[in-house]
Parts: C-alpha cells; sequence; structure tokens
C-alpha cells in the first residue's frame, strides 16, 4: 500500500506521517548501487560512506503538502578517495523538489500568485519564483515571434505601473510586453529583434522615448501615429469646455450634462436615435461656445476622412484658422501636439495604418488588472504570450532547390541532371492574438 502512495518506483517507502496540514514520507532509492566513480570512472572500486537524510517537496496529496525525507546512500571511492551520493533520477537536486513538481509548478505560476503556489506545497516563494523564471527563460528560447512588417508600440498601465504593448498590427497580436516605457528599454528590446530590415512602419502614441529609441535602431523604419491619440485630444478640447459651463448651470442640470456628455462626443453621423440628436441640439443651443467647440470637433475628424496627405494638410489649414481665440486655450494641447509630431502624424495619410486593436488592448489590459491582483508582471506577461491556444499561428509553405548528388558527383555521365525541388511546410508565429484572448477573458478561461 505505501509503495504505492507517492507513485515514484525508484523510491521504496519505510514509513509515513500525516499531520494536519502535511504528509511525510521516509524513503530510500530502490535502484541498484553505482557501477563506477562518477568523478574518476573507476569500476567498481567503491564502499559505502553513510547515509544521510534530505528532505525533498513533492506533488500535493489529498489537499495536503507532501515532504519526502530521503536516506540517501553515500559513496566512497577506494582510487580517487572522492565521496559522493547515490543517484535520484526523480529528483531535481539544486531545488530539493521532485522534477515533476518542478513542472507543476510551472503551470501553477500561471494561474496563481509565487505565494500561494508557495504555501500550498511547502517550500519558500523565492523558490517558485526562481523555477518560473527559468521556465519562462526556457519558453523564450522556444518561441520564435515573427518579426512584424508593421510593429505597433502602445503602452497599458498594468499593475499599477506603465508598460510597453509591442504588436503585430497586421496581424492584431501582441508579441512582447516591456516592463517599462523608458527609452534604454525599448532600444534593447529593438535591438534583438531579428530581421529588424523587414519593418516598414511603425505605429505608436506621441511618447518622445518611443520616437527616439526607433529613429535609433530602425532609422528606416516610417512613424506613423496612430490616429486614435490623435482624435482623442480633439475629444479632450471638447471635455474641457462641457466642464468650464457646469459652473454656469443648477445642479440638476450639471448632472444632466454629464449623463448626456456622450452625445458630445460621438460623431454626428452615429448618433441614430432621435433623442440623442434633440439632447445635443439642446445642449448647443444652450451654450454657444459648446456648440462652437463641438462643430471643431467634428471638422477635425473630417480631416482623417481625407484621401490623400495633400487634402489633409489643406483641410487641417482650414480647420486651424477657424478657432476663434476664445477656444484657443481648450485646444491648445491638440495644435501644440500636432506641431510637435507633424511629420508623422500626416504619415498616416501615406500609411494608414492604425493600432486598430486599442479598443480591444484596453478591455484586455482592465480584465488583467482584476484578475491579476497578486500576481506579478512576469506571469501575467508569460501567460498572455505563451499559453500556445492564444497565439496567431500561419503555416507556410517553402520551397528550395537541392543539387542532385549525382550530377555534383558525376557530371558528364548525367549532363541533362539538373536541380530538384521540394518544400515543407513551417510556421510562423504572430504573437497573442486580441481576438483569442479578449473571447477567454469573457468566458473566464483566462
Amino acid at each position: 500500500m505505501l509503495t504505492n502512495m507517492i507513485n515514484l518506483p525508484n523510491l521504496k517507502i519505510l514509513d509515513m506521517k500525516e499531520m494536519e496540514y502535511d504528509y511525510r514520507f521516509l524513503v530510500e532509492s530502490s535502484i541498484p548501487s553505482p557501477s563506477h566513480c562518477p568523478k574518476c570512472g573507476a569500476v567498481p572500486n567503491l564502499y559505502k560512506h553513510g547515509k544521510k537524510e534530505q528532505l525533498f517537496f513533492d506533488l500535493p496529496m489529498h489537499a495536503k503538502r507532501v515532504g519526502l525525507i530521503i536516506k540517501r546512500q553515500r559513496y566512497k571511492c577506494r582510487e580517487c578517495d572522492e565521496t559522493f551520493f547515490e543517484d535520484l533520477p526523480d529528483m531535481d537536486i539544486s531545488r530539493s523538489v521532485t522534477k515533476r513538481l518542478i513542472h507543476w509548478i510551472q503551470e501553477a505560476s500561471l494561474d496563481k500568485t509565487f505565494t500561494s503556489v508557495a504555501e500550498e506545497i511547502g517550500v519558500d516563494e523565492k523558490t517558485v519564483r526562481n523555477i518560473f523564471n527559468d521556465y519562462v527563460a526556457e519558453l523564450v528560447t522556444q518561441t520564435d515571434f515573427r518579426t512584424p512588417k508593421w510593429l505597433g508600440i502602445d503602452e497599458v498601465h498594468l499593475l499599477k505601473s506603465y508598460r510597453c504593448v509591442i504588436t503585430d498590427v497586421e496581424n492584431r497580436s501582441v508579441i512582447d510586453i516591456l516592463r517599462k516605457r523608458n527609452k534604454d528599454m525599448v532600444i534593447g528590446y529593438l535591438t534583438e529583434l531579428k530581421d529588424i530590415d523587414e519593418i516598414e512602419l511603425v505605429a505608436m502614441d506621441m511618447w518622445n522615448p518611443y520616437k527616439s529609441a526607433v529613429n535609433t535602431v530602425i532609422p528606416h523604419a516610417k512613424i506613423v501615429i496612430d490616429k486614435f491619440h490623435v482624435v482623442k485630444l480633439a475629444n479632450e478640447a471638447l471635455e474641457k469646455i462641457r466642464k468650464a459651463n457646469r459652473q454656469n448651470v443648477s445642479a440638476k442640470e450639471r448632472r444632466q450634462l454629464m449623463r448626456d456628455r456622450y452625445v458630445l462626443l460621438t460623431r454626428r453621423k452615429d448618433l441614430n436615435h432621435f433623442g440623442d440628436q434633440i439632447k445635443l441640439q439642446v445642449w448647443t443651443n444652450k451654450f454657444p461656445l459648446l456648440s462652437q467647440a463641438y462643430e471643431l470637433k467634428e471638422q477635425f475628424f473630417d480631416i482623417y476622412e481625407a484621401e490623400t496627405i495633400k487634402e489633409a494638410y489643406k483641410l487641417y489649414q482650414n480647420w486651424l484658422s477657424n478657432v476663434p481665440n476664445e477656444l484657443m486655450t481648450y485646444f491648445e494641447d491638440l495644435i501644440k501636439s500636432i506641431n510637435n509630431w507633424e511629420e508623422e502624424i500626416f504619415n498616416y495619410f501615406n500609411f494608414p495604418i492604425t493600432n486598430a486593436y486599442t479598443e480591444s488592448l484596453n478591455r484586455l489590459i482592465k480584465t488583467m488588472n482584476h484578475v491579476g491582483r497578486g500576481y506579478s508582471f512576469e506571469a501575467l506577461r508569460a501567460k498572455i504570450l505563451f499559453t500556445k491556444g492564444y497565439r496567431k499561428v500561419k503555416k507556410k509553405k517553402k520551397f528550395k532547390e537541392v543539387e542532385v548528388t549525382f550530377r555534383k558527383m558525376l557530371p558528364d555521365q548525367f549532363p541533362n541532371l539538373g536541380q530538384i525541388s521540394y518544400e515543407w511546410i513551417y510556421e510562423e508565429i504572430h504573437g497573442a492574438d486580441f481576438s483569442t484572448l479578449t473571447k477567454a477573458m469573457e468566458e473566464g478561461s483566462f
């Protein structure tokens, strides 16, 4: 009965103690004595040199922690006078845990905090963290994300800090999440990318460290400011004016203005409900300045419907000339941003790429912040990037011509034998797919 309890055939159970939260098994190895000295190779000139009890942790059993106290045989070699312990093939000697527990910790750390995993199995939290970090390092070497043609650099507020998110814009997928969003970290990441010459465009928001990093490492790539980050400034200008008008209304109207703010931020063409159109008319009639600002916001959005960069520049100059002095202060951030980032903003009209996943990304991060309390940044990053079910993988065919061996060796006898072609299928990993991640979170399986 005791022999089968731990399901480790290389170990023989000598005794067992059951406590409130733990099992303790006293065991010894059932493997035959070593046939030679591992130090000098002498065969066989060994003798037993005492035993030492060593504690190893194993998989939890019946919701209790499991410790294996192994009476480990020590040997001494008569040839080289060196001592050594018997081999324990089921154990990770460096961490005093079983090898199967290592695999359990790796998987469990993707779903639980390091602290809870450590408490569940009885090891130190630092041990769990180190095992997980080694696991992630191994996954990194095994996973080769394809360098995208259109690279996205975005940022999110995750676990109380701003993080840099690297994406494949064309394939709507996450290929990495960096701990920080500073210039040095982004440069370090870009420098390590394979086939960096393949990057043609980089979509980003208006954050100078990103721009500086891209210009340093991939100066050939065109930077395109995502239109979402630009038009957002127009909406923010409108919000400032709405808030400024709150002091001129009653408490009841102030609450109503807050509830109706969505009609001001919505494009006029998207106000399908008649009631929303009435609300917009009421507020713009009541506040002429708000009405002017709304029209300016609408006109600015229209710029992004231009079909050429020349048309876009013309629409912007017309828009700018229509901003009255009394509204200039509210649109100051937008105008200043365009002055500072003019080339990158108007690059959009030559290269109309956008981080279309931004809404999905924000929803994703919001959920991660909710479910990720107590989790480490590394665990959440690994869960997103290395869970195979979340990856976007495309199968590709590749052809190669190979010279026939006989022709190469005997060209005179095989003059008409040229080259043969063959094909094989390989996989391109494009990162973690946004739609798959979002679906997993909505279903509660993340």
